[in-house]
C-alpha cells in the first residue's frame, strides 16, 4: 500500500516503511495506528544503494552477528588473511557501539562435533580438501604428482596444506574447524571484547549458520524474548560464510544488513560484488562510521 509520501512492504504485523521525502526504509516495526508505545530507534545512513538513503533499526531488536572471527582464519600462524586483519578494528567499534544502544551481538563460529564430521556432505568436505586434492593420487604415488601441483602445495601455509574438515593441524593448533579446539576459538582482538553476561555464541557446520531450523542461531533467533527482526552480518569470508548466512537469512525473512567494513573475503573482487548484490537485492549496507555516526 501507499500514501502520497510513504511506502509500506511486508505483512501488517511486521511491516518496512519507506518514505519517499527523507528517502528512508524504517526496519522498526513501528506500531502505525500508536496503540503500543515506540521502540528506541536508530537511524544509519547507507553507503550502497540510491544516494543520501537511510534505514531505521529498532536496537532492542536487532543483533549483530559476527561470522567466523575465528584464529583458523585469521591467525598469522594459520594463514595470510590481511584483509581480514583490516576488518578487526571497524569491528571492535561496531561492537562498543552496539554494547551502548543495546544491540545484541551473537558469535557465529564453525565447531564441528564427531557427528557433524560423520554426516558432513561430500561438497562441505571437498571444499576444505583443495590442497589434499592438488597433492596428487591419494593413493601417495608421487609419479603422479605435477610441478605444478608440488608449487600449489609449497606456496600454501602449512596449517593450510593439512587441512581438511576434523584434521589435525599439528602445532598445537587442534582439529580443523572442531570444537574446543585453539583454531576455533575467536582471535583474540576479539576474545577480549567478548560479554561472556550478554553475548550469544553459536556453533554452525556449514557455511551458512541459518541453512536449517535446527541450527542453534536460528533457534536463538527465534525463541527470543524479544523477537529480533533486523541482522547486521560482519566477518569473513565476505562471499562464503557471510554471505551465506545472510542469503538464509533473507530468505527466511529477516532484515539484513551488511556491514562493509567489518567484513573481509581473500577472492579479489568478490566483496564488492557481494555489497552491490546486497545494496540492490538481500537487503541494505552499511560501515562502521556510518553506523556509529548514527
Amino acid at each position: 500500500m501507499s500514501s502520497s509520501s510513504q511506502l509500506t512492504f511486508g505483512p501488517p504485523d511486521s511491516q518496512w516503511i519507506y518514505d519517499r521525502v527523507s528517502r528512508t526504509y524504517d526496519l522498526s516495526r513501528r506500531d502505525l495506528d500508536g496503540s503500543s508505545p515506540p521502540q528506541a530507534s536508530q537511524s544509519i545512513a547507507l553507503t550502497q544503494g540510491p544516494a543520501d538513503t537511510s534505514i531505521v533499526i529498532a536496537p532492542a531488536a536487532t543483533a549483530l552477528v559476527v561470522i567466523d572471527m575465528q584464529n583458523f582464519f585469521l591467525h598469522p600462524s594459520c594463514r595470510a588473511h590481511p584483509t581480514g586483519l583490516e576488518a578487526v578494528e571497524p569491528l571492535l567499534k561496531t561492537i562498543a557501539h552496539c554494547r551502548r544502544t543495546g544491540v545484541q551481538v551473537i558469535w557465529l563460529n564453525w565447531g564441528l562435533t564427531e557427528d557433524d564430521l560423520a554426516k558432513m556432505p561430500a561438497g562441505v568436505l571437498r571444499g576444505f580438501a583443495k590442497a589434499v586434492i592438488a597433492a596428487g593420487d591419494a593413493s601417495g604415488n608421487e609419479a603422479n604428482k605435477n610441478e605444478e601441483e608440488e608449487k600449489v602445495i609449497q606456496s600454501l601455509p602449512a596449517v593450510v596444506a593439512k587441512s581438511g574438515l576434523g584434521v589435525d593441524l599439528g602445532d598445537g593448533k587442534g582439529r580443523c574447524l572442531v570444537a574446543g579446539e585453539w583454531n576455533t576459538q575467536l582471535y583474540e582482538p576479539l576474545a577480549d571484547v567478548v560479554d561472556d553476561g550478554k553475548d550469544i555464541h553459536c556453533a554452525k557446520n556449514r557455511m551458512s549458520g541459518l541453512w536449517c531450523e535446527a541450527q542453534p542461531l536460528w533457534e536463538h533467533l527465534t525463541t527470543r524474548s524479544t523477537k529480533t527482526t533486523t541482522l547486521l552480518f560482519a566477518g569473513v569470508n565476505t562471499d562464503q560464510c557471510v554471505l551465506g548466512t545472510l542469503t538464509d537469512a533473507y530468505n527466511a525473512g529477516w532484515d539484513c544488513v551488511l556491514v562493509e567494513d567489518c567484513c573481509a573475503t581473500t577472492t579479489k573482487g568478490a566483496k564488492e560484488v557481494c555489497s552491490a548484490n546486497v545494496g540492490n537485492n538481500y537487503g541494505f549496507v552499511i560501515d562502521s562510521r556510518t553506523f556509529t555516526a548514527a
